[in-house]
């Protein structure tokens, strides 16, 4: 009976201690901790202006150019950059002239070798000995991946005829849809004679389309200094760039020869190429304006017709 009893006070006890155990008590706080604002890197305060520009994964020095309404050439001497390939995701470069420079395409060659896209910690990847051979489609900057090869032109350019003017539709200026330090001193002219066929839709068309006949001149719809002159670009043909002020640009595509080389200055009116169906269904001039590398609406800074 004795022991029964001294089970039982056992038991109890037990019991007691178990239940003190689960009782709940003051418990730590949980304090969810974040990142002192204080301790994150600070940014470069150049990335919030816009005369400086942060290199991307896939970026290329032509593609920035382009898309900044700049020529590569410029961003080189800005830069101070010994090779136009050798550019690193996060680096910030100087896409605006500096000091106030009216900047302008430099007209000394620059050897580039075949461009890459940028990647953290790459290997230098060695020039091409052969000639590019493939054609890409226009992204607003591949034509300077065209250009890294010295010019790279697959079309071979008639000789400049002498006195190379057309006579031209009337040339009466156009107000620009845009205001940029020396947009507004620009005379426009449309680019050749003939029906508009094409109109400007940002989604589907990024210029307009101009019927004529194959070898019908086409003419520098402003003066300026021509950026591009090839045929490496898909779906453009003989394509020719000039480049009218640092933000203002103008395409001429689909051409059947071109009359002028890249450097060279033109005159508005000046013939630039002959009308023709390179990378085309029919003949005809497809013409764009690109205003800091995007396309615009050629109307708005053509005059009427």
């Amino acid at each position: 009976m004795i022991k029964k009893s001294n089970i039982l006070l056992c038991g109890i006890t037990l019991a007691a201690l178990l239940s003190g155990c689960g009782t709940t008590g003051v418990q730590a706080p949980v304090v969810e901790r974040h990142p002192s604002s204080s301790s994150a890197a600070a940014s470069d305060p150049r990335d919030r202006d816009p005369a400086y520009y942060t290199v991307k994964r896939g970026d290329t020095l032509l593609r920035i150019a382009l898309e900044h309404g700049q020529n590569y050439r410029d961003l080189v001497a800005w830069n101070d950059l010994s090779n136009p390939n050798d550019i690193k995701v996060d680096q910030v470069l100087r896409v605006l002239p500096p000091n106030g420079d009216t900047g302008g395409a430099q007209t000394s060659a620059i050897v580039m070798p075949p461009a890459t896209e940028v990647k953290p910690a790459a290997p230098a990847v060695p020039k091409k000995s052969g000639p590019r051979g493939e054609k890409r489609a226009y992204s607003d900057a591949t034509l300077a991946e065209l250009r890294a090869d010295g010019g790279g032109t697959d079309a071979k350019p008639a000789p400049a005829p002498a006195a190379a003017v057309a006579a031209a539709p009337a040339a009466a200026a156009a107000a620009p849809a845009a205001s940029a330090p020396g947009d507004e001193k620009i005379s426009w002219m449309w680019p050749s004679e003939g029906k508009v066929i094409g109109t400007f839709d940002e989604g589907k068309n990024k210029g307009v389309d101009i019927a004529g006949k194959a070898g019908q001149q086409v003419v520098a719809a402003g003066a300026g200094k021509v950026m591009y002159a090839g045929s490496g670009i898909r779906g453009y043909g003989n394509l020719v760039i000039v480049k009218h002020s640092n933000s203002l640009l103008s395409a001429y595509a689909h051409n059947r020869s071109i009359l002028v080389k890249e450097g060279q200055n033109v005159n508005k009116g000046q013939a630039i190429a002959e009308m023709g169906d390179s990378d085309a269904d029919r003949v005809k001039l497809h013409f764009e304006i690109r205003q800091q590398g995007k396309p615009v609406d050629p109307s708005k800074f053509l005059p009427n017709r």
